[in-house]
């Protein structure tokens, strides 16, 4: 039985700092199945929440139910996760982070895994110490997109790649997700990618400002980008 909803998130409050909280009290549900948007401008807290999702923050207070479990294990194994940072070891070649995917996880398809390679011309052998930000970024994203997950995570997979190679890191993934499965992409690119969403999650202020089908939006007969210039204000051109 297909569960109604990926994620599940009651009172969550997440600060660095006791005085500012970077999400606060934030509840919200986010549907099965759907391709979600998530926007708002920089300090928002798409990053610190996406961290929370894939279990990689883990002192917040609030609820957190993936899939019907809290962030763990259990939801690592079926949750894939872009980082909007290089995580992986400098020591290793682009064939080790392949193999090295390959045993972690259950869902990864190492075959497609090395189609990618090729597809982007990386040097399997070549260490990715010795690559540029934008390899590095192509090795990161082969992996995440050769898992079959339940849910994908993507912080800001766009950001900082000039328009032709955006057009097909896109094409990469919305053609490569699983079936089924549940994908949020934190962006600031709102009008190249309204096309590609399900579902808006707006977050401003430490609040959610939108959690909406991207169709409710539309029937207001406004642009997602104008919707989120008004709910955002001016907070937007910081991005």
């Amino acid at each position: 039985m297909e569960r109604e909803f990926a994620v599940k998130v009651r009172n969550l409050t997440k600060s660095y700092v006791r005085s500012h909280n970077v999400l606060e009290n934030v509840s919200f549900d986010i549907p099965a199945g759907k391709i979600v948007g998530l926007l708002g401008p920089n300090g928002c807290g798409k990053t610190t929440l996406i961290k929370i999702l894939a279990g990689v923050i883990h002192d917040y207070d609030g609820t957190i139910l993936i899939g019907g479990n809290p962030p763990g294990p259990v939801t690592k194994a079926t949750t894939a996760f872009l980082p909007d940072q290089t995580y992986l070891s400098e020591r290793f070649r682009t064939v080790d982070a392949v193999d090295y995917f390959n045993d972690f996880f259950s869902d990864f398809d190492r075959n497609k895994a090395m189609e990618f390679v090729q597809r982007f011309n990386l040097d399997p052998k070549q260490k990715i110490k010795t690559m540029s930000k934008g390899m590095q970024e192509k090795v990161q994203l082969l992996l995440v997109m050769s898992r079959a997950a339940q849910l994908y995570l993507l912080d800001e997979p766009l950001g900082g790649v000039d328009p032709a190679a955006r057009e097909a890191i896109l094409n990469i993934i919305m053609e490569n997700y699983a079936e089924k499965s549940t994908l949020i992409l934190s962006t600031h690119m709102v009008n190249d990618l309204e096309s590609c969403f399900d579902y808006i999650l707006m977050l401003g202020h430490g609040q959610v400002l939108v959690n909406t089908g991207i169709d409710n939006l539309r029937s207001t007969g406004k642009s997602l980008e104008q919707i989120f210039k008004e709910v955002i204000g001016n907070d937007w051109e910081t991005d």
